[in-house]
């Protein structure tokens, strides 16, 4: 593969972000036992101070995924890195629960821009041959992030508390936002139509739709989240309908409609992500809470999980492009499955070496999966549409993850009602985590035939 000087910067670029937003999230988990304690949060508030990011991040990541492809990738780029630092410092400066959410929103508003763009200025910026092993590259630096997360947070935490966290993310912010604005040459994407083309109506729908059926679903089984998730089902209806209609839609509809492999590729992303994200929230809870282990020996324990993904990944990513995608990523499912098979039979007084083998298959599994069908989304589409289905792809994992925890956050309110994780709940915790993990170990199988369905290759 031959490596130019910009392809050079763009690759590191886009590297550095997608190594932040993980760092970022995968510390904070080790934070949360200290943040609900210093706020009195309950186990449900808790949970918003990362479902207000992912929240946040998920209704925008379209749009700017859209107006990435009109304005230029670059500019909604930098603009993306420069707001999640924002927010980072802010999170670190929090006085309250309240605004800690808050913060983790305006972090969701730089990690739509980010999330939205960095795939896509890979896959514009490199061939079709070679496009899976830079890939691979950019989904190693996320595990990469994930691996170093649960480590150096747990460090933090330990030594100087939950804030130093958010402080310290600053650092490697601070330096993919120099190197991105120095490194790369003059803005040439594009389609030079600036906001005149944006379709602004269709992008206040979707957002309603997302935020209506996200808040409903988080309230469940309360008769208002269900009018609240009915609501915003019948809003998304509506605005495939809009869509379909509209000449420069925010999100064109048709390439989930007449597109089988970007369709069920991303289908898979989003049952993948669903059946995982919450693992690492719900694993640092057991360890601290029922283990009694430190933030520093959980993120020890934890790191085994992304350290396995980033091993994989690379590989993953240059053989989907000479193996077909959809065995690689179906193959990734199957051992993500058997992972959470084996979490959803931990007991107070399960062995550390079932726990991190546990997290060493679902690591295993998730690094096989996310490459190869990162690498079939994008090479299904048009250059033209690399926005686009960047942003779609992203959205199916921000999507994915609120699912996730949202699932989460629903048994736990139903099993365990709103109360604080003290040793007198920690039977109703355990039996929370138990019916969490198997909801998530049959949703990620029947995952896998979602996968299987994508088209092959020609």
């Amino acid at each position: 593969m031959e490596l130019t000087r910009e392809r050079k910067f763009i690759l590191l670029a886009s590297t550095l972000a997608s190594f932040l937003t993980p760092f970022m999230g995968s510390a904070m988990n080790l934070a949360l036992p200290g943040i609900a304690r210093d706020f009195k949060l309950s186990a449900v508030t808790l949970g918003w101070t990362v479902t207000a990011y992912l929240l946040t991040t998920a209704v925008l990541l379209v749009p700017f995924g859209k107006l990435a492809d009109l304005l230029g990738r670059r500019k909604v780029f930098v603009a993306g890195i420069s707001l999640f630092l924002a927010g980072t410092l802010f999170c670190g400066l929090a006085f309250s629960g309240l605004w800690l959410i808050v913060f983790r929103a305006l972090q969701g508003i730089g990690g739509a821009m980010i999330f939205s763009t960095s795939i896509a200025l890979l896959a514009s910026n490199f061939p079709p041959e070679n496009r899976g092993q830079v890939l691979g590259i950019n989904v190693a630096a996320t595990y990469t992030g994930l691996s170093l997360g649960p480590v150096v947070g747990g460090l933090l935490v330990h030594y100087t508390g939950w804030r130093s966290v958010f402080f310290f993310s600053l650092l490697p912010g601070m330096l993919a936002l120099y190197l991105v604005t120095r490194a790369y040459r003059p803005e040439t994407a594009g389609s030079g139509d600036g906001f005149s083309g944006f379709d602004f109506k269709g992008s206040l729908i979707y957002g309603a739709a997302l935020v209506s059926f996200m808040l409903g679903f988080s309230r469940l089984p309360a008769g208002y989240g269900f009018a609240l998730a009915a609501s915003g089902i019948i809003l998304m209806v509506l605005f495939f309908n809009f869509e379909s209609r509209q000449l420069r839609p925010v999100l064109e509809t048709s390439l989930f409609r007449r597109n089988r492999t970007f369709a069920f590729s991303n289908l898979a992303a989003l049952i993948n992500y669903s059946s995982t994200f919450s693992v690492g929230y719900l694993m640092s809870l057991y360890l601290q809470y029922i283990h009694g282990f430190s933030p520093r020996t959980a993120g020890l324990v934890l790191v085994a999980q992304p350290v396995v993904q980033a091993l994989f990944s690379p590989a993953a990513g240059k053989a989907s492009d000479r193996i077909e995608p959809r065995i690689l990523a179906s193959a990734g499912m199957g051992l993500t499955a058997l992972g959470l098979v084996a979490l959803a039979f931990i007991r107070p007084e399960t062995s550390l070496l079932w726990v991190i083998l546990s997290l060493v298959f679902l690591g295993g599994g998730f690094g096989l999966f996310s490459s190869p069908n990162t690498n079939a989304v994008m090479g299904s589409v048009e250059s033209k549409s690399y926005g686009v289905a960047s942003a779609a792809l992203a959205t199916m994992r921000m999507l994915g993850q609120m699912f996730s925890l949202g699932m989460t956050m629903m048994i736990m309110s139903v099993v365990m009602g709103n109360v604080p994780i003290v040793p007198g709940t920690y039977p109703a915790f355990m039996q929370s985590l138990r019916l969490t993990l198997a909801v998530f170990a049959g949703l990620n199988f029947l995952g896998i035939f979602a996968s299987l369905a994508r088209k092959k290759s020609a």
